[in-house]
């Protein structure tokens, strides 16, 4: 199993070049050219490393950084950056990042970023398998959408696999409204908003069988899955 990094950049040219650069390295990389774009490919799959530049459409890199620490406070996360001064270097540390490279910059500096990041938070490639979630007395397999009880079983939707895949992250705590939306849609209106509470719907009707397990709606904030 490969180390997964996730590069966010919206030069195509540019995020082409790191791309196949880190590739040779031996990463397994994925590219995406916006904010919003990147956010939702961080709630589908499992990466070790984010590569973020900073000036992008939808979705800063800042604010997709945020968005990440909202759900994971400990995954690396590299700005990529033509802004040289030091009021945004601070503002990026504040947003969550973790090292910050100006552009432009060498193959070589890249290289033992990555490689310093890496180090730093003593990255093990060979982790459990967290394919298979246990949610109460139901299995729930997040590869291929199926929620299985002892009297159920049903193939979900990607959508409502992801919707609970991002609840399961948060187990009793409460999720932010705009995470889930922005995680499984890319964006956040009213329009999605009304389809992601008839998927809650949905998914509340799917664990009823198991009473220990509750979707909340947290008024003004999000939801919250309890299970006691």
């Amino acid at each position: 199993m490969k180390i997964k990094i996730l590069l966010v950049e919206d030069d195509t040219s540019l995020g082409f070049v790191i791309s196949d650069q880190l590739k040779s390295d031996g990463y397994q990389v994925t590219l995406c050219t916006d904010g919003a774009e990147g956010f939702k490919r961080f709630n589908e799959e499992k990466f070790h490393l984010c590569i973020f530049d900073v000036m992008m459409p939808k979705k800063d890199g800042f604010s997709l950084a945020r968005d990440i620490r909202k759900i994971n406070v400990e995954i690396p996360i590299l700005f990529l950056t033509a802004k040289s001064m030091t009021e945004d270097k601070v503002e990026g540390f504040k947003a969550g990042g973790d090292d910050y490279l100006t552009k432009p910059f060498s193959v070589e500096e890249l290289q033992l970023r990555v490689a310093a990041l890496l180090k730093r938070v003593n990255i093990i490639v060979e982790k459990e398998d967290d394919s298979i979630l246990s949610i109460g007395n139901y299995v729930f397999d997040t590869v291929n959408f199926t929620l299985k009880h002892s009297s159920f079983e049903k193939t979900l939707t990607k959508k409502e696999a992801q919707i609970l895949k991002i609840l399961m992250k948060f187990k009793n705590q409460v999720v932010a409204r705009e995470v889930v939306l922005n995680g499984v849609w890319g964006q956040d209106d009213y329009f999605v908003g009304r389809s992601l509470d008839v998927f809650i719907t949905k998914l509340r009707k799917y664990l009823k069988e198991d009473e220990s397990i509750q979707i909340l709606n947290i008024h003004g904030i999000g939801f919250k899955l309890e299970i006691s």
